[in-house]
């Protein structure tokens, strides 16, 4: 059993986190299910997510003994090993065997280690007499065969990086103790507690397999450290907790994991830090769950992303296709996120770089982005989750994706967004069809799938569905921008159930063969207006009231046929106008500008006199007959495409990566 829960230290409350079957249930005590009533059906019995401090949580849940943090070291007594080859010196002490460049430390206390070993071994087999602290006060330590430092048995383990000192250790392409266990594996090497405080300088290269290895618990309080290893950098199977450091990993597996398959244990936990991870696999991976409160994160996994992200040509939707062709078969392929979860990740605040072959975020439960400045580029989806993607703050930054982010539910309260996708920009969806069975190219019936948009800045930039649900949307706050798509097989909103928005600014802009606008039922008032013939990107959309109040001034980027336009300033009873081109001086980052405008051309006047307006060129007109009253799934056009999600916009089946 770890010493840490035998002494009731590690105070970690874990057993609330229950992973259920059902895809929107609450996982988490973040998490709170509620049942109250909605005006849409497709809401209720959904899990509200809540904020919550990650710092706060961390310290509260991640307990440290005193000696943990402590880097003094002169005045506890400590004994002296020089190490030089075969020649080993100590102080005297019973508690030290040697045998040729092989030194034994046998019992608890403190051991600074100083010197060069080459082909040699530190072992730490002190069984229950205390803490073993090893300072490392410059040493440069190789073996051949086996780990550098190798910690057979201890209560627990400090390694010190003494101030200003550099320190190496390394290990050979094999071992010779290797009994079948597999362990151990890696130049540092713990069947126990483990823990890493200091300033000092620690090199680690794993030319086994990998670079820092704990069984039980890994502690690092700070220090600076570069790991080069074939496998994985930084392990720990119960816990990996960083409070702070320097961090450089260039590893052929995943950069920083946990792997407890037990989900109250396998917890990644970082409160700071600088972190620059090359990995061949996964960024930083946590058996269960990953929180982050702080820190500056640069990671490139599998190689960072593709240069383009294509979609399969004929295909509405369907897998990331283009310099990533992924591989059939789920067990023959690496995964390779930026950082990945099997039950939540919880990001609080710091800067993320993240470039990765497969998902910037990966998780089989929930992700929560508190806060934080995000930038993804990714050979396949931005933030995917199987329940719930929620958003509260910061920013995230898609610059390349397949989809932009997916789960059953998506919650935005605030932050700013900008997604730029191959395919769905936002997709609700719970992993399965809804597809009526038959005929192949069927339509789908609304499940419970839901995307909310209660605040924030969204730009979406798609080359698919701009807002894809496989259940509703809800829409009360916020300003959301979609450019795309210009192809007629998907729209700028593409929703099973229905679209209610209440509050905010929501325009969207794209091809019009499958455009659906908000649902009757909405509180605030929408136009949908339709070109005959496509515009130019870059092309201005403005609209006015018949005073010259101006409710939207827009420049689309991509070529558009349809725009959707619904803002609180769109009153019943009022007559409006839509202009086309002309200019304005400033336009922002999402097209919308609110300089004085030159006028274009005019296109249209008209009233409105109902929730959703239909609008062309001659004036006010019916719905367009891929609308389906009220504003629900849509029936495709004459020669247009038909609806499956088994096919379109579920990436949650993507097979291209293990969990």
């Amino acid at each position: 059993m770890n010493a840490r829960v035998r002494k009731g230290v590690l105070r970690m409350n874990f057993s609330k986190y229950k992973k259920l079957a059902l895809p929107i249930c609450c996982t988490l005590f973040l998490f709170a299910c509620s049942k109250e009533d909605t005006s849409d059906s497709t809401t209720s019995n959904t899990s509200t997510l809540k904020d919550i401090n990650v710092s706060a949580y961390i310290s509260e849940n991640i307990s440290y003994e005193e000696e943990d943090l402590t880097t003094e070291w002169e005045n506890e007594d400590p004994i002296y090993i020089t190490l030089d080859g075969e020649n080993i010196t100590y102080d005297e002490s019973a508690s030290i065997m040697t045998s040729g460049s092989t030194v034994t430390i046998r019992s608890g206390g403190v051991y600074v280690l100083s010197g060069e070993i080459n082909d040699g071994q530190v072992v730490v087999d002190a069984p229950d007499t205390g803490t073993v602290k090893l300072v490392l006060n410059g040493v440069d330590i190789t073996n051949s065969e086996s780990s550098a430092i190798f910690i057979k048995e201890a209560e627990n383990t400090i390694i010190t990086l003494a101030d200003g000192t550099e320190n190496s250790v390394e290990d050979g392409q094999t071992y010779t103790e290797d009994d079948g266990s597999g362990e151990p594996n890696a130049p540092i090497f713990s069947k126990d507690d483990l823990t890493i405080n200091g300033t000092g300088t620690l090199s680690v290269t794993g030319n086994y397999d990998n670079g820092i290895v704990s069984k039980d618990d890994l502690r690092i309080i700070n220090g600076n450290i570069k790991v080069t290893a074939v496998d994985d950098g930084i392990l720990g199977r119960d816990l990996v907790a960083i409070k702070d450091g320097a961090f450089d990993l260039e590893v052929g597996g995943d950069g920083i994991k946990s792997t407890n398959t037990n989900e109250e244990k396998g917890i990644v936990a970082i409160e700071s830090g600088t972190f620059t991870i090359t990995s061949g696999t996964d960024g930083i991976q946590a058996e269960s769950s990953l929180y982050i409160a702080n820190g500056t994160f640069n990671i490139n996994a599998g190689g960072g992303s593709p240069e383009t992200v294509q979609v399969q040509e004929g295909m509405m939707g369907g897998q990331p296709w283009g310099d990533n062709e992924e591989v059939e078969t789920e067990e023959d392929t690496l995964s390779t996120r930026g950082l990945k979860a099997n039950l939540d990740i919880a990001i609080g605040g710091g800067t993320y770089d993240l470039d990765a072959l497969g998902d910037g975020m990966k998780s089989d439960g929930n992700i929560m982005i508190m806060s934080g400045d995000i930038t993804v580029a990714t050979g396949d989806d931005g933030l995917d989750a199987v329940n719930n993607v929620y958003i509260s703050g910061g920013s995230v930054d898609v610059t390349k994706s397949y989809e932009g982010l997916e789960a059953a539910a998506i919650t935005i309260n605030d932050g700013n967004i900008s997604l730029a996708t191959s395919d769905d920009g936002i997709n609700a969806s719970e992993g399965t069809s809804g597809k009526e069975t038959g005929g192949g190219m069927g339509m789908e019936s609304a499940g419970n799938a839901l995307l909310t948009i209660n605040g924030g800045t969204i730009l979406v930039n798609a080359g698919g569905d701009g807002l894809d649900s496989n259940g509703s949307i809800v829409v009360t706050g916020g300003t959301t921008i979609v450019n795309g798509p210009t192809n007629d097989g998907n729209g700028s909103l593409d929703y099973d159930g229905t679209l209610n928005i209440s509050g905010g600014t929501l325009i969207a802009a794209g091809s019009s063969g499958m455009a659906q606008a908000t649902s009757d039922t909405s509180t605030q008032n929408a136009i949908l207006m339709t070109y005959s013939e496509a515009q130019i990107g870059g092309t201005i959309i403005h609209i006015e009231d018949s005073e010259g109040n101006t409710v939207a001034t827009f420049t689309p980027t991509k070529d558009y046929q349809s725009v959707l336009i619904s803002s609180p300033s769109i009153s019943k009873d009022t007559m409006y106008s839509i202009y086309s081109g002309g200019s304005v001086l400033e336009v922002e980052s999402n097209g919308l500008s609110d300089g004085t405008y030159a006028k274009g051309e005019k296109v249209v006047e008209f009233t409105i006199s109902n929730s959703v307006t239909y609008v062309d060129e001659s004036g006010v007109t019916e719905a367009p007959t891929n609308q389906m009253a009220p504003g629900g799934g849509g029936t495709p056009p004459s020669g247009g495409f038909g609806r499956d999600r088994g096919q379109n916009g579920n990436s949650s089946n993507n097979t291209s990566q293990n969990n």
